[in-house]
């Protein structure tokens, strides 16, 4: 359903990725490891065009955009088949939790706007903050903005849902409502690409973990597998140091 191929990114004289390639069932779940700086969030970031390739060809679904050649139209295409959850929130600091999650119904799907709110309505309902829908982002908390994040791109029906490491700004107590959340999205079969550095998250949810370093996917398999009976010495040295023996 989708495909990565052969993608390379450059940053100056930084090669980051080095010619990933990757393939995606419809309803997996593939979580990426690996320390930081191994090129997991600027791949991430390559599948949606919010970083652009300097080669390779990213398919999802029928919609085939070529990194070095293509056209704005192919690229949204593609972005309109995936939702980005970033770890910042990037929610509209002007807007409430409702029309946060409401706006991109309006502007990218051409949603009536009365239609869009109440969509978003159902979706805080869903993802229990049904109580916060005129609520500013500056009146919730870290774990509640980034809830509210979640669902504005669970709103798109995305065909990927990208997480670029959706707890890493948050404090200690608000991890676990948003790993709740994800979970909740696993048991509904929607197809998932994961940049975290939760490990227990990895092991319980992922039905694929891959470990990347120095711009390659190094090694991936079941998480039985790779937390398991890790192969690679670099792998190996990684989880020892992450506190997985």
């Amino acid at each position: 359903m989708i495909t990565l191929t052969n993608i390379h990114k450059r940053f100056g004289d930084s090669e980051v990725l080095k010619g990933i390639d990757l393939s995606i069932n419809k309803g997996e779940i593939i979580v990426i490891i690996g320390s930081s700086g191994t090129g997991k969030s600027t791949l991430l970031r390559c599948v949606n065009f919010l970083e652009q390739a300097d080669q390779g060809t990213i398919t999802i679904d029928n919609v085939a955009v070529d990194c070095q050649l293509h056209s704005k139209s192919e690229v949204l295409a593609l972005r309109r088949k995936t939702g980005f959850v970033f770890q910042n929130y990037a929610l509209f600091s002007h807007m409430t939790a409702r029309q946060n999650i409401a706006e991109g119904l309006i502007t990218v799907k051409g949603w009536k706007k009365s239609d869009a709110l109440a969509r978003a309505q159902q979706i805080l309902d869903d993802i229990g903050l049904g109580d916060k829908g005129d609520s500013y982002p500056s009146a919730l908390s870290g774990g509640q903005q980034q809830r509210v994040g979640i669902g504005r791109a669970m709103a798109q029906q995305p065909e990927l849902l990208l997480f670029d490491e959706p707890t890493s700004a948050l404090d200690p107590e608000w991890v676990g409502e948003v790993l709740a959340l994800m979970k909740k999205l696993a048991t509904q079969h929607q197809t998932m690409l994961v940049v975290t550095h939760e490990m227990q998250f990895a092991r319980e949810v992922a039905d694929r973990v891959i470990f990347m370093a120095e711009g390659n996917i190094v090694e991936q398999g079941s998480p039985q597998d790779i937390f398991g009976n890790p192969q690679d010495p670099r792998l190996k040295k990684f989880l020892n140091m992450v506190g997985i023996e």
